[in-house]
């Protein structure tokens, strides 16, 4: 049985997100539903090597199917593409033996998990133990297995490494009631003292440069490309899907008082204000457009694997963090532009809005950063 491409998979993943999303903001995570959808549809698997099953798939397909669902609903798109970066993480990095153990009874995993290293693991015989603290994690109230990054002291200079733990070795602390992506559940994962072996780890330098293990499971592209022209991606695309369904609630409410709306005598009202319906709503579409041509060049540039040239990868930097910058303006406009009725609290638009400017805030897609590496990295400098 052909399993269905994930991005034709992902439209009824929208639906039920979109039915769940005003519920999942008042209870800080997605609807149980609505991760099974996202598990169902193939999220999880999509970057799970083919020897365990999973689909070894592309950036390009994964970001035709997160902005599906972002159209319908961003917490769901961020922690659907998440979970699919974390996967793709431990599949190129872990030995074989740790992978054999995630994946041991089908690609069906949900694994979280964060890179920056707040953790310290102590070696031991076989390994390590491990203690830390790691906030937004998100969806991680449904995980199976997390990766979270710690520092490894030897009496030399502090390494970081990446530790792959099973949900019964963490807690989680109910910590998430940002004003902003509310439905993600990005709580924060407490370990003590848990036994990490060797089999369960990897060296953070090799995540960056894109040194995958080199293994039969792990020849695909996908998991060779570096960290930073991929990482990017996996936040922004769920942020590019929320600007299309700003743009579509826009264009549904504008349409409709435009063509409904009275005439009323000595006031502008809604037909002497029409140009400026139409100038938001074609500024705003034509940003939300070239911004999905960069990420469309920069998937298909990932989609390289280990042929991604230094420059290709701060190109990619540069590219998703002024995509970002594009979408945050047109959504922006487009929540200014609609007025008080538009901007009810009952309404799409104003998550949507929400969603997109606390997606804008996170340290992988700020412009200052990418523009100093893809300067450095043109210039060589």
């Amino acid at each position: 049985m052909l399993t269905p491409p994930l991005s034709s998979a992902a439209v009824d993943t929208a639906a039920i997100a979109a039915r769940c999303a005003a519920d999942a903001e008042t209870r800080r995570q997605l609807d149980p539903d609505v991760v099974k959808a996202i598990v169902a549809a193939g999220f999880t698997r999509h970057f799970v090597p083919l020897s365990y099953d999973g689909q070894a798939g592309t950036f390009s397909e994964l970001m035709r199917a997160v902005i599906t669902v972002g159209e319908a609903c961003a917490a769901t798109a961020w922690c659907a593409s998440v979970s699919a970066s974390i996967s793709r993480m431990a599949a190129a990095f872990l030995p074989a033996e740790g992978c054999q153990e995630i994946w041991a009874d089908g690609p069906d995993v949900i694994v979280v998990g964060s890179v920056t290293p707040l953790g310290k693991a102590e070696p031991v015989a076989g390994g390590w133990l491990l203690s830390g603290r790691w906030p937004y994690i998100s969806a991680v109230s449904f995980s199976d297995w997390a990766l979270v990054c710690g520092l490894v002291h030897t009496g030399r200079e502090p390494e970081s490494k990446l530790f792959a733990i099973p949900r019964a070795s963490y807690s989680i602390e109910d910590t998430w009631f940002n004003i902003g992506m509310q439905g993600t559940g990005s709580n924060t994962i407490v370990a003590e003292d848990v036994l990490v072996p060797t089999r369960r780890a990897f060296n953070r330098t090799d995540l960056f440069a894109g040194r995958a293990v080199e293994f039969p499971h792990t020849i695909e592209a996908c998991y060779s490309a570096p960290l930073q022209a991929v990482n990017g991606l996996f936040f922004v695309i769920p942020a590019l899907g929320a600007a299309r369904g700003a743009l579509e609630s826009f264009s549904g409410y504008i349409g409709g008082k435009i063509r409904n709306a009275p005439t009323l005598p000595g006031v502008p009202g809604t037909q002497g204000n029409r140009t400026t319906y139409e100038m938001a709503l074609a500024r705003s579409a034509g940003e939300i457009d070239a911004a999905q041509l960069l990420l469309e060049r920069a998937t298909a540039i990932a989609d390289q694997g280990a042929a991604v040239t230094s420059l290709e990868t701060t190109q990619n930097l540069r590219d998703c963090s002024l995509a970002m910058d594009l979408l945050v303006t047109a959504v922006n406009r487009i929540f200014r532009t609609a007025g008080t009725t538009g901007q009810s609290s009952t309404g799409p638009l104003q998550r949507f809005w929400r969603d997109v400017n606390s997606i804008s805030t996170h340290v992988a897609i700020q412009f200052e950063p990418a523009a100093r590496a893809y300067a450095s990295a043109l210039l060589k400098v």
